[in-house]
């Protein structure tokens, strides 16, 4: 692919840029990654920006030339493709499955926690608002400051509802955080990660968002402190895995334990209904949707992204064989969650 080092734009207050780099160091793949404003770092460079301008943003050959290219789970794939040693899929062709949705949910569902978190509480938002610019450039004086944070935290809170944070959602998303925290807590008692005794793909998309939720944001942080020291370990401890040992994932889906088990069972009344009521409602051209959940409503602006990440989930599941699909809807039908494929 690329005989030298890796380039990538970045922040570390971005989840995917940290879920990327800790994959980058655990694969043990040379990069180097350049803080900054990705706008402004590429207008320098004079290479186009990707549509839209998400975090983090790799510098990649492209039809010989360098092209900026966004998105971690298809980078994932690439360079799984480039750089076989010490894989992050699992061997199994059913737990890969499993892997490729649990990294779905978490891109796309704890990014919800991050992003509320972050923007809905005054604290969090000050903090943020604070923190964010000075960490694109530090040097920038106190009025500076305070007009990019201004101007910053504004854009941002009035992007909630991206993620679907509002008032009527506030209650769902707190009692959704501590539950995952709290099976992550149970499931790290009985293995290092989420799929065996290596990381996968997976764990990189949750400890990417983790990173902001147990490290940045001080009301996700104290929860976390509160119920969840285990997994504050584990983010601290995947930060840098180019030390762990190389083992194949020969895990089979049906060794999975019990926790994994619960959190698609929490997965079943969060994650999952909302991405088919989503993907429902941009097929039926609504802007917006609301749906009833088991421990509130949930309500939402239409999110076109997200219902193509079901689509592509779909597609994964149509790779395997008919027995391999059978024990796929067979654990998902166990834990509530088999409308994600059929």
């Amino acid at each position: 692919m690329i005989n030298t080092n890796i380039k990538l734009i970045g922040n570390p207050a971005s989840p995917y840029t940290r879920k990327m780099i800790a994959y980058l160091r655990y694969k043990r793949i040379p990069y180097q990654v350049i803080w900054g404003e990705a706008s402004d770092v590429l207008k320098s460079m004079k290479i186009d920006p990707p549509k839209p301008i998400l975090l983090p943003v790799f510098l990649l050959p492209r039809d010989g030339k360098i092209t900026s290219v966004t998105d971690s789970t298809p980078l994932i794939a690439e360079f799984e493709n480039s750089y076989p040693e010490r894989s992050v899929y699992p061997n199994d062709p059913p737990l890969k499955f499993i892997n490729y949705i649990l990294e779905d949910f978490g891109d796309e569902w704890c990014t919800k926690f991050m992003f509320h978190y972050r923007w809905y509480f005054s604290e969090d938002a000050d903090n943020a608002g604070t923190i964010l610019p000075v960490g694109i450039m530090n040097n920038i004086s106190d009025e500076e400051l305070a007009f990019f944070k201004d101007h910053f935290t504004k854009r941002q809170v009035e992007r909630l509802w991206v993620v679907g944070s509002n008032d009527e959602t506030a209650s769902f998303i707190d009692k959704s955080y501590k539950s995952v925290l709290k099976i992550l807590e149970n499931h790290l008692k009985i293995q290092p990660f989420l799929l065996g005794s290596t990381p996968s793909s997976c764990d990189f998309a949750v400890y990417g968002q983790l990173t902001q939720l147990i490290g940045f944001d001080p009301t996700p942080r104290r929860i976390a402190h509160e119920i969840a020291p285990r997994v504050i370990g584990w983010v601290n401890s995947l930060e840098d895995g180019s030390g762990y040992e190389d083992k194949e994932n020969n895990l089979k889906l049906s060794d999975l334990p019990q926790t994994i088990h619960e959190l698609f069972q929490e997965m079943s009344s969060s994650y999952i209904p909302t991405m088919v009521a989503n993907k429902q409602a941009i097929e039926q051209g609504k802007n917006e949707w609301e749906i009833d959940l088991d421990n509130g409503k949930w309500k939402q602006k239409s999110f076109p992204y997200q219902a193509k990440c079901l689509v592509w989930i779909k597609e994964e599941y149509e790779k395997l064989d008919i027995n391999e699909k059978d024990e796929v809807l067979s654990f998902l039908k166990l834990n509530n969650c088999e409308t994600l494929v059929v």
